[in-house]
């Protein structure tokens, strides 16, 4: 080790590449609305003495992401990508283990058999350490949402006495969890008759803000500015639904590519786009005329485009 360094240096820098697996890796993209869910990862929830068997589920899907393939133009055809070594040439996935590299080159080198042994209570145990109040946790630690239910029936009673006590105490219980290769730090809250559970991120992988907000001049807006945005704001106010947003831009690719396999032309297609005027500078005067005119407008809540009709 070198002098001055900190012991606990090596041990944070590796604790996402060693902490075991979890239980159960089950998950697939979902196929149909009727395909049963499979559990991303059981194990149980222990409160003090209690131990509550349940199962996770993850709460959000890809939706209608499109993928590009990357294809030599001459011939048409996809890129394929192989496993090389310097010097050697193309290797088979029987050859291949993991390993960490702890100096230029050098690695210390890893069975999967070794990983998986690995062995730390989260892998199988979600244990509550701490309970606080929902609005103590920052946004910005919120990574990924996943659905909490029982196992069985015997471990109903438990489960629903922890929800309905969270929902009591309107806390939110943190803890940790061991899935896919990392430890996760946790919270937990009620969920109409299940729970959320959503995974958080770590202090160190939050950048924090007030370097990026340091060149803002710590001034108040003049009250008939501040007045025409808030009407602003209530004019265009309306109750939040998903369901009322689609992804635009997966619409324009899927347009542009059914509109190239239509005209079977190699020629690119390059629409343009009336984009709105920028304005430019920060001129009161031109800020002043823009939100009375935007407020004088009045029109409803923005309302996005169509959705798509889902194929047969």
């Amino acid at each position: 080790m070198v002098a001055g360094q900190s012991t606990f240096g090596p041990i944070l820098r590796m604790r996402n590449y060693f902490a075991s697996q979890s239980l159960t890796q089950l998950t697939q993209s979902e196929k149909g609305e009727g395909m049963a869910a499979r559990a991303y990862w059981q194990g149980q929830i222990r409160l003090a003495l209690v131990s509550i068997p349940v199962e996770i589920y993850t709460a959000t899907k890809s939706g209608a992401k499109i993928s590009f393939n990357q294809i030599h133009e001459p011939s048409g055809k996809r890129i394929a990508y192989e496993k090389v070594v310097p010097g050697i040439g193309p290797v088979d996935r029987d050859e291949i283990i993991r390993g960490y590299e702890v100096s230029k080159g050098n690695y210390v080198l890893l069975e999967d058999e070794e990983i998986e042994a690995v062995k730390i209570e989260s892998k199988r145990t979600l244990e509550l350490v701490q309970f606080v109040d929902t609005c103590e946790i920052d946004p910005l630690y919120y990574d990924k949402p996943y659905y909490v239910a029982p196992q069985d029936e015997l471990a109903e009673e438990a489960f629903i006495v922890l929800r309905e006590a969270l929902r009591k105490a309107k806390k939110v219980a943190l803890g940790q969890l061991s899935m896919r290769g990392s430890e996760k730090l946790v919270a937990i809250k009620p969920c109409g008759k299940g729970m959320l559970l959503e995974t958080l991120r770590y202090a160190d992988e939050v950048r924090k803000g007030q370097s990026f907000f340091a060149d803002i001049e710590d001034t108040k807006p003049k009250k008939e500015l501040l007045d025409l945005a808030t009407t602003l704001i209530e004019q265009r106010t309306a109750p939040f639904d998903a369901s009322e947003f689609e992804d635009r831009y997966v619409d324009a690719l899927r347009k542009l590519i059914d509109k190239k396999a239509k005209s079977k032309s190699k020629k690119a297609i390059i629409e343009d786009l009336d984009e709105p005027d920028a304005a430019i500078g920060s001129n009161v005067i031109d800020l002043m005329a823009a939100l009375k005119k935007s407020v004088g407008e009045k029109k409803p809540p923005a309302k996005p485009v169509a959705k798509r009709k889902k194929s047969a």
